[in-house]
């Protein structure tokens, strides 16, 4: 884990908030001269800190209506079998994020269709006719209360 300073959390801080903050801007918020501070946030790309910058969509507006958290259970965790599973992970955009848990199930995945029929279609025949599946579990969101994609950093290093 890198070493964070406070004025490298205040600039992830204000990113996090707002990726398209120009450099003078973000120095003046920082209390650096533009130079010093591209040259930081050319840092924190550098090391992987700071992996890319995009614009947060809303989902409905975009026809996306329906999210959904799928729990998968392979049959057994070959090589071959996960990483075919992995390898459909990449084609289906769908898939919003997709990580290996412990416990009952081998993966969670949130998933955003524009419907039930959408949703219906993937598990049917994606994900239950995929070599090595055993069990697809869907769990629909009713209502999001709270998403955020900021992550809480602090003067200590980025640990809370």
């Amino acid at each position: 884990m890198a070493t964070l300073d406070r004025t490298d959390v205040r600039i992830l801080e204000l990113l996090q908030r707002d990726g398209r903050l120009s450099h003078v801007d973000l120095a003046e918020r920082v209390g650096l001269s533009p130079t010093p501070c591209t040259r930081r946030v050319r840092r924190l790309e550098k090391q992987g800190i700071i992996r890319g910058y995009a614009a947060i969509l809303d989902p409905k507006r975009v026809g996306q209506n329906v999210l959904a958290y799928v729990q998968i259970k392979l049959e057994r965790h070959t090589d071959d079998v996960v990483e075919r599973f992995r390898r459909m992970l990449e084609e289906r955009p769908e898939v919003v994020s997709a990580h290996a848990m412990t416990g009952e199930m081998d993966f969670l995945l949130a998933v955003v269709v524009p419907d039930l029929d959408a949703l219906g279609h993937l598990t049917l025949h994606q994900l239950l006719k995929l070599p090595g599946v055993r069990d697809v579990r869907s769990s629909l969101v009713l209502e999001t209360l709270k998403t955020v994609p900021q992550l809480p950093l602090d003067a200590a290093g980025g640990r809370h």
